[in-house]
């Protein structure tokens, strides 16, 4: 089921279209990815979706219903843009948005003490926000956006300025949210996240969505039917005309050679295996697909559009 459905969306800024007739959809519970080169729009469609700012056409249902005020308390949302009172005691700060959201003091102080334990950050309490590292008061804003336990999550580069370690702790969090029911929206330029926590993605460039689909889809779409293999025997069978094969990139290993064989001709996996097994003994084989990161580049590059 669709728990976030753009149709048509149109948005102008002085002369600027920032978004230009993007539709897209979102299953419920499920992360999804929106990417985009800077001024794409990503960003447009988020504070849309926050009530920011409303589109000049199209519409946005959320939920099965055209998107309202009221739905501003089943969202929770963590900007690019961090902003916390820096005079303020962290607690204290923190209670105070998190009433923001509904939850009364004692409600959001319980919820709060559980969290900053996970996050080993209790004692940070009682200490101003000016006296927290960077990735201490980003721990801080993404406890409070998750707090009230909201329907929809939308984090916008939530990583960054992460060491891995905590990067890793904020990817569990947001998988363990997916499985509770959340759905995520999930806007980054780390691609190679993506490819860890995304479900599905849609490519905005230009103020276009020129892609849409799973991540496994649009990996396969964009294979170019490569493989790597591992093997032992002679290859030079490999570099004749009768070769169903072409051999690129061979690697002398200690106890195997390492190749990238791409088929001259249509051929499943297997009847590539059995191929190769007429002529080497076979090691490893493993189909090459493209990273995220390979796609994004080829499609931004090429501004290539989504029929």
């Amino acid at each position: 089921m669709a728990f976030i459905e753009a149709h048509d969306i149109v948005k102008d800024y002085s002369g600027h279209r920032a978004l230009d007739g993007l539709n897209l959809s979102v299953e419920e519970g499920r992360v999804y990815g929106l990417l985009g080169p800077n001024g794409a729009g990503k960003t447009t469609f988020i504070r849309i979706l926050n009530q920011i700012t409303k589109p000049d056409s199209g519409e946005v249902l959320l939920d099965g219903h055209k998107l309202c005020p009221s739905d501003i308390e089943n969202i929770g949302y963590l900007p690019e843009e961090r902003g916390l009172y820096k005079k303020m005691k962290v607690g204290e700060q923190a209670v105070f948005l998190a009433q923001l959201k509904g939850l009364s003091k004692h409600d959001a102080t319980l919820r709060l003490k559980a969290w900053f334990e996970k996050f080993g950050i209790e004692q940070w309490w009682n200490k101003k926000v000016e006296e927290l590292s960077k990735g201490m008061q980003q721990k801080v804003q993404f406890i409070v956006t998750v707090l009230h336990e909201p329907k929809l999550l939308i984090f916008d580069e939530p990583f960054s300025g992460f060491d891995p370690v905590n990067a890793n702790l904020l990817k569990n969090e947001i998988m363990e949210l997916k499985q509770k029911g959340a759905t995520v929206l999930f806007s980054t330029h780390n691609m190679s996240s993506v490819e860890e926590v995304c479900d599905s993605i849609t490519l905005i460039n230009k103020s276009k969505a020129v892609l849409s689909g799973s991540v496994w889809d649009v990996k396969q779409k964009y294979k170019d039917n490569t493989f790597s293999i591992k093997f032992n025997g002679d290859a030079s069978f490999f570099s004749s005309a009768d070769s169903r094969v072409v051999m690129s990139e061979i690697q002398k290993q200690r106890d195997y050679t390492s190749a990238i064989i791409t088929p001259r001709e249509a051929l499943s996996a297997n009847e590539l295996i059995r191929y190769m097994l007429e002529h080497v003994e076979l090691v490893g084989f493993e189909e090459k697909m493209p990273s995220m990161n390979d796609i994004f580049l080829k499609v931004v590059g090429s501004n290539e559009v989504e029929k």
